[in-house]
């Protein structure tokens, strides 16, 4: 892809295990120019100055803005320490090492949840019956955003009266809440190897492991050395069911702390799924118990059966939502998709 003919945006999308770069044109309706589009392994790179000097190095591109979407929680809009990953990023220290004009840091839950105003259909898979929400059909609007990954991300988006702004949040460090009798042996087993429990010890790719581990102990059965790769291998094939056991009940508690996260937000406009971890989820989300454990609020539980869960397929959200607020920064419109509005 040749040099956009005007200054482009440096977009990033960074996590505990890769970082995603590209390039934003905020004068098209489309922003985010996908052809340039590289990802890294973090742990090739001592820093993320270094990181972008090689993508640069690599694709002939150069940047004078950038917005980076980070996965970690962002002290006074300039310094982040990234959760999962040894790397700190400081926005003055990285406009200065790049000779940029500005550098600006977010949540990577930030820049999925704005992602949700460029998304059309086709980049939405519904999980239950209630269809696709509507951005725009109410003059106030709150929605979740949430997925597993490396960790697990929590966002909001917030749409008032034509304006649009997002919730940054690490609600998947909040502790977990037992719903059944096995998510109390569940937790009392993952309490005695932790101490406390967060959702994202069960609700990431190496949650596939730990619920795996519980899993097993409880039923008195041996266990295997296996990766989250393993585990969800040996689901769909059917050929181990603890396996498939695993995967069915982070289903479940994952639509248990969707839930709660609708209740605790407000977010009765609908909840979006992503995450690196989705993918491989998505069948058991939509035909095992994920939408009956998010439903399952007691007295809300008819007020839940109508807020819908949609699955995010697009390939790069976090760069699609970065590009979204380099397009809010320049006073573009956002979510004027016509198959939304």
């Amino acid at each position: 892809m040749s040099q956009p003919s005007r200054t482009p945006t440096l977009l990033a999308d960074l996590g505990g295990t890769n970082v995603r770069f590209a390039l934003a044109d905020t004068d098209l309706t489309a922003p985010l120019l996908t052809d340039s589009i590289r990802r890294y392994r973090v742990k090739d790179f001592d820093t993320l100055a270094e990181a972008i000097r090689q993508y640069f190095a690599d694709t002939g591109f150069s940047a004078k803005h950038a917005i980076i979407a980070a996965a970690g929680r962002i002290a006074d809009g300039e310094t982040v320490q990234i959760t999962n990953n040894p790397w700190a990023v400081s926005a003055q220290l990285l406009r200065d090492k790049l000779d940029m004009n500005s550098v600006r840091l977010v949540n990577d839950f930030a820049a999925q949840s704005m992602a949700v105003t460029l998304l059309t259909p086709k980049d939405l898979v519904t999980v239950g019956a209630p269809p696709l929400p509507r951005l725009g059909s109410h003059a106030s609007q709150t929605f979740v955003v949430m997925g597993p990954g490396t960790g697990l991300g929590v966002g909001g988006l917030l749409l008032r009266e034509g304006n649009c702004s997002v919730l940054e949040s690490e609600g998947g460090h909040a502790g977990f809440a037992a719903h059944t009798a096995e998510d109390v042996e569940i937790l009392h087993r993952l309490n005695q190897r932790f101490g406390r429990v967060s959702n994202e010890r069960m609700i990431c790719g190496n949650g596939l492991v730990n619920l795996y581990l519980a899993l097993a102990d409880i039923a008195g059965q041996p266990v295997e050395e296996l990766t989250p790769e393993n585990i969800t291998a040996r689901a769909v094939s059917g050929e181990d069911p603890l396996c498939v056991r695993t995967v069915e009940t982070l289903a479940g508690i994952f639509g248990s702390v969707a839930g709660d996260l609708v209740l605790t937000m407000g977010g009765w406009d609908g909840v979006y799924l992503t995450g690196g971890v989705l993918p491989s989820l998505l069948p058991w989300l939509q035909h095992g118990g994920f939408r009956e454990r998010f439903e399952a609020k007691g007295r809300f539980r008819d007020t839940m059966e109508q807020v819908p869960t949609v699955a995010i397929t697009h390939s790069e959200p976090g760069l699609l939502g970065a590009a979204a607020l380099a397009m809010q920064e320049t006073g573009h419109a956002l979510w004027a998709s016509p198959g939304q509005n």
